[in-house]
Order: C-alpha cells, then structure tokens, then sequence
C-alpha cells in the first residue's frame, strides 16, 4: 500500500524571506515551553543565519533584476540569488541541467547583477 501526498503549491523564496519567515517560526517555539525544536529546524535557522545576507526586499530586488536578463527563469533566478556565484564556472555549474549553454556575454551580464548584491 503506497501513500500518496498531494502537492498543494510551489513558491520560491530568497534566502532573506526564508530568514524571516524562520525567525518567526522561532520566536513561536521560543514561548512555548512544551514544544521543542526539531533538529532539521535548528539546522535550517543556522543555514539561513549563516548565508543569508540580504534583507527580503534587496533579496527580491535582486532576483527581479536577474528575472530581467533573457536567458533566466524564475527557478534560476532564485538559484542564483541563493547561492551568488562569483565566477563563470560556479554559474555553469547552476545551467548545467538545461538544454542550452550560455555565451560568455551573457553569463557575464548575469554576474553583474550578482556583483552589485554581493
């Protein structure tokens, strides 16, 4: 007998609105003294603490402009956004699974954008 669950939505966030959406989350759990915090929680609120640089409106800012340039979906964008590769190959790495490659100019253009964020 196999279980399905239903997807109910899909909705990318940068890692600043998942900062604060985990704070929140935290400060919840903080005042009650019956509920604990699960250990992929606690490990989740340290990833963001630790790599989320931005404040939520910069962080979208940020992905709007990426959203801007020709060859970046909104998937991408966040992608980007997220993890701000500094170099050609680092951006590569996040195409790699698409069906076409970027020119140097355009990859270029994106690290641009990256380079005002950083």
């Amino acid at each position: 007998m196999t279980i399905f669950k239903e997807k109910v939505g899909e909705e990318y966030l940068t890692l600043a609105e998942t900062k604060e959406i985990l704070e929140s989350l935290e400060h919840e759990r903080a005042t009650d003294e019956d509920r604990e915090m699960r250990y992929e929680l606690a490990r989740a609120i340290e990833h963001v603490n630790r790599f989320a640089t931005l404040d939520p409106e910069e962080s979208q800012e940020f992905v709007d402009e990426l959203r801007d340039l020709e060859k970046v979906d909104e998937a991408t964008a966040y992608k980007i956004a997220n993890t701000t590769p500094q170099d050609r190959d680092e951006l590569r790495a996040i195409y790699a699974q698409e069906r076409f490659s970027l020119s140097g100019d355009e990859l270029d253009d994106i690290l641009d954008v990256v380079a005002k964020y950083v």
